[in-house]
């Protein structure tokens, strides 16, 4: 059940394009339309190939960028539904949340920052609103999605107030006012936490299928340790191989319980009644508590210097940083490589010739950008298996 505190589709602060009245395809608010747009875009269904920890996996059961938007969008909305937030708004932002990301995650970022440098830049969240707003226009009458104001709110500043946007977010905010300084509503700030408890544990269990983690070091970690203790109280003639997704499970729910009460808490003391009194707060109200953050980082640190930062994830980064850049190179060089709409398109002057080049790239999933580059660039060298 809502509350106050929920997000109103009713109420919602519209549109960029108005839409005529009468013309929703069935019986659904605006948050509903929302979610179910971003569900039936392109660019969602191009994350089923796009790197979550692991570049082009082999393993089928492996996660990648659209399995892990729809782990966050079950999380978010439990957080949601305990908390009277307006479930589907939730969802929508957890869905879309990394919709602006391009081949091989965090690596193909940094390798389009890079290369264009000198015509402002790429991130991959101001990129998510310009695939929105922009780049996927599925509608003959309106560039984008047209999402609401509150969908396109929660992606911008999810993780809170941004002083200095890039250029991406810039644009976007000059064309439909974002209200960028000011902290997102409460399912925003949800979907944020919903990112970090999905990561968190997801990128455990790929981490101990794909041997790259080791079960007795994270045992290090005191959070892991305590909730291992608990699964093996609970099965003591288990295997220890069976039960690591017992622990993740475990692990989950923990988080989760701890942010419902933790925002809860905040809720009460602050006195906020409704979203627009939580926006003007100048805090988040829902997270960790101040115990499981301090926990959770340290989860963190383990994370990065044993997965994320290992020998091999870090070669396997390196290799596909200089794909992304070599065929960014290749369409800079000659154009006439692009597809036929995206060369017609194509601006004269920079910075927008070098931006455009950046989109289409960015828009790429992990085996069509290997693909290009063995047809335009040469041979691609990956390790077996990731």
């Amino acid at each position: 059940m809502t509350t106050a505190l929920a997000a109103d589709p009713a109420r919602s602060r519209g549109r960029r394009h108005p839409e005529p009245e009468g013309a929703t395809r069935g019986p659904r608010d605006a948050f509903q339309r929302d979610r179910d747009r971003i569900v039936h875009a392109i660019a969602f269904r191009r994350l089923r190939h796009k790197t979550q920890v692991f570049v082009a996996p082999d393993g089928d059961h492996f996660r990648v960028r659209l399995t892990h938007s729809l782990e966050v969008a079950q999380i978010g909305r439990t957080i949601a539904r305990a908390l009277g937030l307006n479930e589907d708004l939730t969802e929508a932002l957890c869905l879309a949340h990394d919709i602006g990301h391009p081949p091989f995650g965090h690596a193909g970022e940094d390798a389009l920052r890079q290369v264009t440098a000198l015509a402002g830049g790429f991130d991959h969240n101001g990129h998510t609103l310009r695939v929105l707003t922009r780049l996927d226009s599925p509608y003959p009458r309106f560039p984008g999605l047209n999402l609401t104001w509150e969908t396109l709110e929660g992606l911008a500043k999810h993780n809170g107030p941004i002083a200095r946007p890039d250029w991406a977010l810039a644009e976007a905010d000059a064309d439909f006012p974002l209200a960028l300084a000011e902290w997102p509503g409460l399912e925003a700030q949800v979907a944020a936490v919903a990112d970090d408890i999905a990561y968190d544990n997801h990128d455990i269990d790929d981490g101990l299928r794909a041997g790259l983690l080791d079960l007795g070091a994270l045992l290090t970690v005191p959070l892991v340790a305590r909730t291992w203790a608990g699964v093996r109280a609970r099965f003591p003639d288990v295997t220890e191989h069976r039960l690591h997704r017992e622990l993740v499970r475990d692990l989950i729910g923990v988080m989760v319980s701890d942010v419902i009460a933790a925002t809860r808490a905040r809720i009460a003391d602050a006195g906020v009644r409704d979203g627009d009194e939580a926006r003007r707060l100048g805090h988040a109200l829902s997270g960790f508590s101040d115990e499981l953050a301090g926990e959770e980082r340290v989860l963190k640190q383990f994370m990065y210097a044993n997965l994320y930062h290992s020998p091999r994830q870090l070669a396997v980064a390196a290799a596909v940083h200089g794909l992304v850049r070599r065929l960014f190179a290749a369409y800079a060089a000659d154009p006439t490589l692009l597809p036929p709409a995206w060369r017609e398109a194509l601006p004269a002057a920079d910075p927008y010739r070098t931006r455009h080049i950046a989109d289409f790239v960015a828009g790429m999933t992990d085996r069509y950008a290997i693909s290009r580059h063995r047809e335009l660039v040469g041979p691609v060298d990956l390790p077996d298996g990731f």
